[in-house]
């Protein structure tokens, strides 16, 4: 069990770095909103403290006293539980609240969580809760810094942004396929650490041999397939994947840009040129997909993805799988609205594994199920394939 102090230091921790990567924006970029996936960064800062505010000092401290009656249903996110909120694609409409009384809503409930947390004897079921918290608002960091760079990267100035991101030197995978052999392997979550419910079931999956290409795709693979006129030949697109391409105008990776011949793509350090050697990124599914079948390869499974992945350079690029969003067997949803976390999200999406230089330091796991519609691709998504047998 872990004592006190140990979760009032993580709490202070996870806090201290939502705000370090705040610390470079002006107050303008607090605000903006230019689709509907993408939240203010004003609005992530305040619903991660409402969620501390709403499941862990409202039930739990009898003197807490709401920071402001209005601020459930401008901070809940799709919690049906917990009542009514702000439409999600008008969270960039709300001048109001500040972003200085954001702020200052975090500082009050910081200082009654931490209050608590060093006085308090947390039970068991109080300490899981509390380890979902600090997880959750990890996962909103992460959805900050993609938020913050779509936010800036379709700013016509192209700004630059020092963001805390987990950079790591590069290193090359060997050229060699990494060969799984057929068998039964066993999946899941297994230990005493924290995991989500998604990860949980832990069961028994037969796989037929297979070839992993041990290297993320490259900008240069992909460069090779968009200008053999990937993204013209419907042979390699699903039927829906086309359609999003011909309806969108789709034509290149997210912040690619093509100027004077030379394509160039948004970074934190502003437009740089494409760099050949680094994994592609901000790719869909159905672009990865597509790739895919233009290279003669597929995608893995994400049970192929976790048996291979121990022998895999992994947490650069979120990895696109084949598998759909699904419940393990055995799956429950829990009572209430932590309950509403991931179950309900159990359709129309993609699962992707490993991490990415976004994810914070120690948020990743093997057993980790990211999940998105196939056609997002503002988080840094990138493509590993399976060789075809």
């Amino acid at each position: 069990m872990l004592t006190q102090i140990s979760l009032s230091t993580q709490f202070r921790n996870v806090r201290q770095h939502t705000e370090a990567i705040c610390r470079p924006l002006q107050t303008e970029d607090y605000v903006v909103q230019p689709v509907v996936d993408v939240s203010p960064p004003k609005w992530h800062l305040g619903h991660t403290t409402w969620f501390w505010e709403e499941f862990v000092l409202k039930p739990h401290v009898r003197s807490y006293r709401l920071f402001h009656d209005d601020f459930s249903f401008v901070f809940n996110s799709y919690y049906e539980t917990v009542g009514k909120r702000v439409f999600r694609a008008d969270r960039g409409n709300m001048t109001r609240p500040t972003v200085e009384e954001v702020y200052r809503y975090r500082t009050y409930v910081d200082q009654h969580l931490i209050d608590f947390l060093e006085n308090a004897d947390p039970s068991p079921e109080l300490e899981a809760l509390i380890q979902l918290g600090l997880n959750h608002e990890q996962q909103h960091q992460e959805l900050l810094v993609t938020d913050i760079k779509y936010i800036l990267g379709h700013n016509p100035l192209f700004p630059t942004a020092a963001l805390p991101l987990q950079w790591d030197e590069h290193r090359a995978a060997s050229p060699e396929p990494l060969l799984i052999p057929e068998g039964v392997y066993s999946v899941g979550y297994a230990g005493d650490g924290f995991c989500f419910d998604n990860e949980l079931g832990r069961h028994k999956v037969y796989l037929n041999d297979y070839a992993l290409r041990p290297a993320l795709v490259t900008n240069a693979d992909y460069l090779d397939f968009l200008e053999a006129g990937g993204y013209r030949n419907f042979r390699y697109w699903l039927s829906d994947g086309w359609a999003w391409v011909n309806q969108h105008g789709i034509s290149a990776p997210m912040y690619w840009h093509q100027i004077d011949g030379q394509w160039w793509h948004y970074t934190f350090d502003g437009l740089q040129p494409v760099v050949p050697d680094e994994p592609v990124c901000h790719v869909s599914y159905y672009e990865a997909d597509a790739f895919a079948r233009w290279q003669g390869s597929r995608l893995p499974t994400e049970a192929e993805w976790e048996v291979a992945q121990p022998y895999l350079n992994w947490g650069r690029r979120w990895e696109w799988t084949a598998s759909a969003y699904l419940p393990y067997p055995g799956f429950q949803t829990a009572e209430g609205a932590v309950g509403e976390y991931n179950g309900k999200f159990m359709v129309n999406q993609m699962v992707l594994r490993g991490a990415s230089i976004a994810t914070p330091e120690g948020h990743s796991r093997p057993t980790y199920r990211n999940f998105f519609p196939p056609d997002k691709r503002w988080q840094f998504m990138g493509i590993r394939t399976v060789f075809n047998e």
